[in-house]
């Protein structure tokens, strides 16, 4: 069985499922972020969000994989904020873990360059959250 077609365990079977970032590596990278506390935060593009990956409410549990596409942990949504990429502030970009504020603006510019294209206006959805449960792997 593909890694990829691994349901999430009961009672997060019917989650909706992402990886963070837009490859493997990324994704594992982030992830591990997430699991050591360091990560309560992401953001993507308003545009990217559909039926298979709707845009995050408070209180709904979705479950990340990693970068193999297996169940890995379980993320429960306490804030989203929609907005334009200028305007996120510092302490959204250090909750997302990944350095300070101007690394987090340079590493976003380059990712949404290479998925859609990146604008100074663009909007965003900016979300919080908290780590509610990890999976064995």
């Amino acid at each position: 069985m593909d890694s990829r077609d691994m349901k999430p365990p009961a009672p997060y079977e019917n989650a909706v499922t992402f990886q963070f970032g837009d490859t493997p590596e990324l994704a594992d990278e982030l992830l591990a972020l997430v699991l050591a506390g360091e990560k309560t935060a992401t953001c993507g593009a308003l545009r990217d969000f559909n039926d298979k990956e709707p845009v995050p409410e408070a209180g709904r549990r979705d479950v990340v994989l990693d970068g193999s596409g297996r169940p890995a942990c379980v993320i429960e949504t306490t804030s989203v904020l929609i907005q334009r990429f200028d305007q996120v502030d510092e302490a959204f970009a250090l909750a997302e873990g990944e350095g300070p504020y101007e690394a987090w603006r340079d590493a976003h510019i380059a990712y949404f360059g290479r998925n859609g294209g990146y604008q100074p206006d663009m909007v965003l959805v900016c979300e919080r959250f908290r780590l509610v449960d990890v999976f064995e792997r």
